[in-house]
Order: C-alpha cells, then sequence, then structure tokens
C-alpha cells in the first residue's frame, strides 16, 4: 500500500469520530494552551482530547528500558482496570472526548476485558488505539479485529530472533510475526479496514544494522505501516551501550564533554498537559506517560471524577510549574513532545 493512499484511509477513519462539540472543545483546549503559553491564565473547565488508559500493569517480557519489565515479577501486584469504572469514564466523557489509548506500561492484551473496553468506547463513537509486544496476538487477532479497533502498534525490534530478544527479553519474535500475519488474515477475511496496524522498531545500537530488512519484512507482512522510533533512555548521560550511531534515529547528542542531552530543545509547555491525561490501572491521574511512578498523580477516579480531578489545584498548579521551569522535572528530560 502507497503511503498516500494510507494516509488518506487514516485520515478518513479519524474523521468519522469527530463531532461539533469535540471540534469545539479541541478549539478551546489550543486556545487555552496559546494564552497560557503567552501568560494570559485561562481557567475554563475544558474536558481531556484524548486519555490514555492503563488496562493491566503488568507485562509478560521483560525489556530492560521498561519500568515494568526489569522489576522483580514477584513484587508487583497485578492490577486490571475496572471494566465498570471505565464504561462510567467513557459515558462522562464521550461528548468531548476524542480518542481512548488503551495502554500505558503493562501489556494491554493481559486483560481479558480489552475487546469489551474497545466495542463500549466505539458504542460512544471514540477512536481507539493500543500496543502490544504482540506474544498474545494469535489469540485474539479475530477478536481485535471484530472489536473494531481502529489502531495497533505492533513492537518488532529485530528481524532475526537474536536481535529481537536483545531487548524483547522473554520473547520469541516467530510468535509476534504469525500474529500479525493473523490480524491481517482476519482483516481480509472480515472484509474490515481496521485496524491500522503499525509495526513499531525503536532504533539502538542492537539493531540498527537491520533496518533495511525490516522495511522488507514489514512489506511482506502487508502492514500499512513501519515506524523507526527513537530509543529513550534513562541512564543515557555517560553514555549507553543501546545509543544508536545513526544521528537520524537518535534521541541524544554528544556534549562537548563527553555527556549526553537530549538533541531538542526542551520549551517551558507541553500541549499534552492540556489535552489529555494518562490513567493507570490503580485509577490515579497522571500528566502524561513519562510519570512512570506515578509521583505526580492529581487525584484518583474511583472517589472522584475525570473532570473534578483534571481541573484540581494540583493539576492547575503542575500546569503552572511547566510554564515556569520544565526542566526541574527529571521525566520532562527525557521527553522530545513540544
Amino acid at each position: 500500500m502507497s503511503f498516500f493512499s494510507d494516509r488518506i484511509r487514516r485520515l478518513f477513519i479519524s474523521f468519522r469520530y469527530i463531532n461539533f462539540k469535540r471540534s469545539l472543545n479541541l478549539f478551546r483546549i489550543s486556545l487555552s494552551y496559546f494564552l497560557s503559553k503567552v501568560g494570559i491564565q485561562k481557567t475554563n473547565k475544558l474536558s481531556p482530547f484524548f486519555l490514555s488508559i492503563e488496562t493491566a500493569n503488568y507485562c509478560n517480557l521483560h525489556c530492560p528500558e521498561c519500568p515494568v519489565g526489569i522489576r522483580d515479577i514477584s513484587k508487583i501486584v497485578p492490577q486490571l482496570f475496572d471494566l465498570t469504572l471505565y464504561n462510567k469514564i467513557i459515558d462522562s466523557q464521550k461528548s468531548t472526548l476524542q480518542h481512548v489509548i488503551l495502554y500505558f506500561q503493562g501489556e494491554p492484551l493481559l486483560n481479558s476485558n480489552l475487546n469489551e473496553f474497545i466495542e463500549y468506547a466505539h458504542k460512544a463513537k471514540i477512536y481507539t488505539s493500543t500496543s502490544t509486544n504482540g506474544q498474545l496476538l494469535c489469540d485474539y487477532a479475530e477478536k481485535i479485529v471484530r472489536s473494531g479497533l481502529d489502531k495497533l502498534i505492533v513492537s518488532v525490534d529485530g528481524s532475526t530472533q537474536e536481535t529481537y530478544e536483545n531487548y524483547r527479553v522473554g520473547g520469541l519474535l516467530q510468535k509476534t510475526l504469525d500474529g500479525i500475519k493473523q490480524l491481517v488474515y482476519w482483516k481480509t477475511e472480515l472484509r474490515s479496514a481496521t485496524p491500522l496496524i503499525e509495526i513499531q522498531f525503536i532504533v539502538m545500537k542492537s539493531n540498527e544494522h537491520q533496518l533495511k530488512e525490516m522495511k522488507l519484512l514489514a512489506k511482506s507482512l502487508k502492514v500499512d505501516r513501519l515506524r523507526f522510533k527513537t530509543a529513550q533512555l534513562y541512564d543515557f548521560e555517560n553514555g549507553n551501550e543501546r545509543l544508536t550511531s545513526f544521528s537520524k534515529y537518535a534521541r541524544y547528542r554528544q556534549l562537548p564533554d563527553g555527556t549526553f542531552a537530549i538533541k531538542n530543545k526542551l520549551p517551558n509547555h507541553c500541549m499534552r498537559l492540556w489535552s489529555g491525561a494518562v490513567i493507570n490501572s490503580r485509577g490515579n491521574v497522571l500528566p502524561c506517560c513519562f510519570d512512570k511512578e506515578s509521583e505526580f498523580s492529581f487525584g484518583n477516579i474511583n472517589n472522584q471524577t475525570v473532570q473534578a480531578v483534571w481541573h484540581n489545584k494540583k493539576a492547575s498548579d503542575f500546569r503552572d510549574s511547566i510554564l515556569q521551569n520544565r526542566k526541574q522535572y527529571e521525566m520532562c528530560r527525557n521527553c522530545t513532545s513540544k
């Protein structure tokens, strides 16, 4: 499929979920964000444009740069997002919510109710997406296609098992590839345009030699898109063995003193904080997906509404602090978002 035709399909699918209230809400969010950037504090009671919801807080792999993957599994209290609570969120936000992202840190397919999450959002005409390591795709491929999921990101960080398992520790490349093939099969069988299947390849020193092979592999699998992504590394200042030598896919640059820093200039503003939020499996509302340890939780939706938490003093103060000095937060110093 050509890039042009793929883009048309993606735009068409997205436009299905646009209505007047959602468009007006997005305009008001953008206006509030702009006025806040120039020093005019706007306190309109806006609604989030997107919500990222963690359906499961644990994973079946042990990726070395993932906070979930590197933990001792015996010390993790498995937590699945409550479906009833999720439905209440959708009901309360459906007039203005445009996009539900059904993942945060854990593996979404470990939640057996994932398809129900997707279907309930679609009843409210809300765009849905999720991301997976693909190890369970063979078992869920047909259900995912039937659910109506709009976009699925599948992590494939190598074209051979040796390279793949260097990062996706405990995973089998062939299981993921077979899962993708099953997805494509069921899309064809059910004559479904969705989900849009995107292979995501995190470029690191260990796999940078396989970019060409990945292009050929993605083409043979008949996926909709292959995306090469920069690697987010937690210990990068003094160098890291995973740092790629390809500047195009490097998130960091080396300074004259030999240390490393993020390439992009970090502005004192961030659109994410005005447009949406992350809700972890315990119900904590977080400023963004970089708050891996839920350090800056604004509150919990088990005893408050999304609107109440998103606009409380803690949330407002955090947004104000970003406008003053974004670099004060460690999580922001590793972010490329503007």
